[in-house]
């Protein structure tokens, strides 16, 4: 998809192929090393799938690009992990439950971790750059939609809160979900002109969600130099914020499961390609907080008990020890195999919704 979006005018390709392309090689990577952690042999370290383009020979570890660019894998020496009835010369199945979990949760906490350093790469000058307002991104059928906001918005006021003395995540966010069916009133900015707004949050759970993310938008001139508190203060708000961006990451997915939003709300390939491409005109702080933003989705999602993915795996595991016993092998090729039509039909819908966008 990186590829066919090459024939899009004006996306900026580079910035969106080189955030995924990262993105995907930190989430092998962090499957590498857990195996090397419990001593396992890697025979194939993959960005992509299918035919092998190009690539070197690091130790007994094939490391590859291949055709396809839409994920990647780690093949552990004479085991596929995919493929339960495979030999396994080196032990994998044999080793304790707790580090073969871990094993497939390398990828996941790879990207978790990724968030954290890259939403701390850029709180460390935060107080550095006075910040005057948020440029929106605005779900589809959500309230701040349907009320009038759009992506791009440059967000200002909400409220008695102005972006230039409170803090988005501290203040501005939990002062929003504080006021479920509520008016809130927003002062934005489009195309150089003010525009006001009075939208009432939609209740979800407890809380009310208006359907936005912002990337903060700040001056280019700096108010004074580093400091080592600027390096210590980021620390905890890296994780404070990576926290509440998992937390919005997580109802976005629950929405879907629970059919509370559309289908066309998906995002696949084209529209992650768009996004960042847009992320890295606006600036680096736009490009890592959207690259932060994308590697959240991935760790959820790679999270979600469904088979074939890493969550899967781990339920299946977990499964087993609830048990006491192991699953027949041809009964996880059947569950892995369902899994896979199950992921390559919702890959080939979000493909069909970003077409589907790209003619409007």
């Amino acid at each position: 998809m990186p590829i066919f979006a090459l024939a899009i005018p004006g996306l900026g390709i580079l910035g969106a192929v080189i955030m995924l392309a990262g993105l995907v090689f930190i989430h092998e990577l962090g499957h590498f090393l857990t195996a090397k952690f419990m001593g396992m042999p890697v025979e194939v370290f993959s960005i992509g799938f299918g035919t092998r383009l190009c690539g070197f020979k690091w130790r007994e570890t094939d490391v590859r690009l291949a055709a396809i660019p839409l994920g990647g894998y780690v093949k552990l020496a004479g085991y596929n992990p995919e493929e339960p009835g495979a030999e396994d010369p080196y032990g994998f199945l044999k080793q304790p439950a707790w580090k073969r979990i871990f094993f497939y949760s390398g990828g996941i906490i790879a990207n978790i971790l990724a968030c954290v350093i890259l939403i701390y790469a850029v709180g460390i000058g935060r107080d550095r750059f006075p910040i005057q307002s948020v440029r929106l991104q605005v779900q589809e059928g959500s309230a701040a939609k349907e009320g009038g906001l759009m992506t791009g918005d440059l967000l200002f006021r909400v409220d008695e809160l102005t972006l230039s003395q409170a803090d988005w995540s501290l203040e501005v966010v939990p002062h929003i979900r504080s006021k479920p069916g509520e008016l809130v009133s927003l002062q934005i900015k489009r195309d150089g002109k003010q525009m006001d707004f009075n939208i009432a949050p939609r209740l979800q759970g407890d809380i009310g969600l208006l359907g936005i993310t912002a990337t903060p938008v700040v001056s280019t001139t700096p108010i004074r130099p580093l400091t080592l508190g600027d390096f210590i203060k980021a620390v905890p708000m890296a994780f404070q914020d990576t926290a509440v961006m998992g937390g919005m990451v997580l109802q976005g997915f629950w929405k879907l499961i629970s059919f509370q939003s559309s289908v066309k709300e998906l995002g696949g390939p084209i529209a992650i390609v768009q996004y960042g491409s847009e992320a890295a005109k606006a600036g680096w702080e736009a490009y890592l907080f959207m690259t932060a933003f994308i590697s959240m989705n991935l760790a959820i999602l790679n999270a979600l008990p469904i088979p074939i993915f890493d969550g899967g795996h781990i339920f299946i595991l977990l499964f087993e020890r609830v048990r006491r016993k192991d699953m027949a092998i041809a009964t996880k090729e059947k569950i892995l195999t369902a899994g896979f039509y199950l992921i390559a039909t919702l890959m080939a819908l979000v493909i069909f919704m970003d077409l589907m966008r790209l003619k409007k």
